[in-house]
């Protein structure tokens, strides 16, 4: 049996609620370090990690690591994810990949000369009905595709509703809807097409600038809606709207062929409904459930980033895989720039 690989994660945040557990269950992974300038001693303890760092550099120069997994909060991707490869390190991102398109060209060129295995933490492209949604592309059961529509909508931007000022709410810093739900969005489109698009259109818009917590006030310049439109060539166009300000909870994904319909609805993007639609009847899909499901006891989130992380195991093994790459992660970002996000 090969020996694990040696994890360390950067960030205390999403990377000790999703990362941590996640490499822990997926069986080649071993987390032995966390990095994070505030919280790093206190995850390591919950999560019985057994080194604690407050700096992506310390932590790279005081314990030997097969991986590094980069939770951090995008203002920190870059220098994390540079350090990584100027290491050798096999190196997991979270999206957004960057704060712009330079910056991602800059990440991308070092992996290639690292030459070690690279990924974008696109979980949801390995939830139940996305993988369903792939297969029914490629088995061509929908006929020339025509249209792919992804839609989030939710109450959590609200004008009513409260969330503690930090980095999330400032534009430089890489927060914002845009980054934080369209990046996902963009991904499975553009992973659904296989093709990255030739033309762009789209916006972000900050409906609700000043924002309340605990009875205090603070003024943000992110998005909190983002629309897009996206040409991929040959007759097939997409379109992704993530909006924070509705008063419903809903996740869609629909892919239009000429001869059908496939579509994913639900309260968010883990819990689904596929249907079948052509031009006689609508039909409910049975599909399988999620490979990890007992493990969304967890965090809802560990499921499928465990499958993800099943496929990054077998890219660091030299076996076949299929990996959200950094490639994939620059082409999302253009298109991010194109509307709008980026600190440029």
């Amino acid at each position: 049996m090969s020996k694990p690989l040696r994890v360390g994660i950067v960030g205390s945040g999403f990377g000790g609620i999703v990362h941590a557990p996640a490499y822990r269950a997926q069986g080649r992974f071993e987390v032995v370090a966390i990095a994070s300038p505030n919280r790093a001693d206190d995850v390591a303890k919950e999560r019985e990690i057994p080194y604690a760092f407050t700096s992506t550099g310390e932590m790279l120069a005081g314990v030997d690591l097969d991986v590094v997994s980069v939770a951090s909060p995008p203002f920190d991707h870059k220098a994390s994810v540079l350090a990584a490869l100027a290491h050798g390190k096999h190196v997991l991102c979270e999206k957004p990949f960057g704060l712009n398109v330079a910056d991602c060209e800059e990440m991308v060129a070092a992996a290639e000369r690292a030459g070690t295995v690279c990924a974008i933490a696109h979980e949801f492209r390995y939830t139940p009905a996305r993988v369903a949604m792939k297969e029914l592309i490629e088995n061509k059961h929908l006929g020339e595709l025509r249209e792919i529509e992804s839609t989030i909508l939710n109450g959590g931007l609200r004008a009513d509703s409260e969330r503690a000022n930090s980095w999330w709410f400032e534009r430089r810093r890489g927060g914002g809807i845009t980054g934080a739900i369209l990046s996902h969005m963009i991904d499975q489109t553009t992973w659904l097409a296989a093709r990255t698009p030739i033309r762009v259109a789209g916006f972000e818009r900050t409906a609700n600038s000043v924002r309340k917590h605990h009875g205090k006030t603070f003024t943000t310049d992110v998005a909190d809606g983002a629309f897009v439109l996206l040409d991929y060539g040959h007759g097939l166009v997409g379109r992704a709207l993530a909006d924070g300000t509705r008063a419903v909870e809903s996740a869609t994904l629909a892919v239009h062929g000429e001869k059908r319909t496939a579509a994913a609805s639900g309260p968010n993007v883990i819990e689904a409904t596929m249907f079948a639609i052509d031009e006689a009847e609508t039909s409910e899909l049975q599909i399988k459930a999620a490979k990890h499901a007992k493990l969304a006891s967890v965090h809802p989130n560990v499921p499928p980033f465990v499958s993800l992380l099943d496929e990054f195991a077998n890219a660091i093994d030299g076996k076949p895989a299929s990996l959200p790459t950094f490639a994939d992660g620059l082409a999302t970002q253009r298109v991010l720039e194109a509307i709008g996000y980026s600190t440029e």
